[in-house]
């Protein structure tokens, strides 16, 4: 099944525009589900453009973990919020996508993960990113999810 922006006027279309409401925001708010039974999450993430995923991480026990491993399909949705306008609008882009989890074994993909991360969340990210030290890293739960489907909408967004 197949949806499709009602309001054409606000879709964005443009690619380089959705993957930059990906690299600017700090949250992710996920959607995952099990047995029938929704759950959301938000999580920080860092968006690698060259992979088109966005990367996290998490505690190694809980609900979204179980979650995932019993569903690792994943919808998403980031937004850039603008407040509202003088004239009781309300100025925004947001991006929905979908995506399948994976969570990662791999110490240097973690390393990358993390430094998507860091550089994206952090205003002093190379101090940052010299205090992960391997042995954390290598016990920090991280995933990826991969973008399989990606749209977005504005109303009086910024153009650049």
């Amino acid at each position: 099944m197949s949806f499709h922006v009602r309001r054409k006027d606000r879709e964005i279309t443009n690619s380089n525009t959705l993957k930059e409401v990906l690299k600017s925001t700090k949250y992710v708010t996920i959607a995952l589900c099990m047995k029938n039974e929704p759950y959301l999450v938000s999580l920080s993430h860092g968006y690698d453009e060259t992979r088109n995923c966005l990367y996290f991480h998490c505690a190694d026990k809980g609900k979204k973990l179980e979650y995932l491993k019993a569903n690792n399909t994943v919808w998403g949705q980031v937004v850039q919020d603008y407040n509202a306008t003088g004239k009781c609008n309300y100025a925004y882009a947001s991006v929905h996508f979908k995506g399948t989890v994976s969570l990662l074994d791999d110490l240097r993909e973690k390393q990358h993960g993390m430094t998507v991360m860091v550089r994206q969340l952090s205003e002093s990210p190379e101090a940052k990113l010299a205090e992960i030290k391997s042995e954390k890293l290598a016990k920090t739960t991280m995933g990826r999810i991969d973008i399989t489907y990606m749209t977005g909408k504005k109303h009086q967004y910024p153009e650049q």
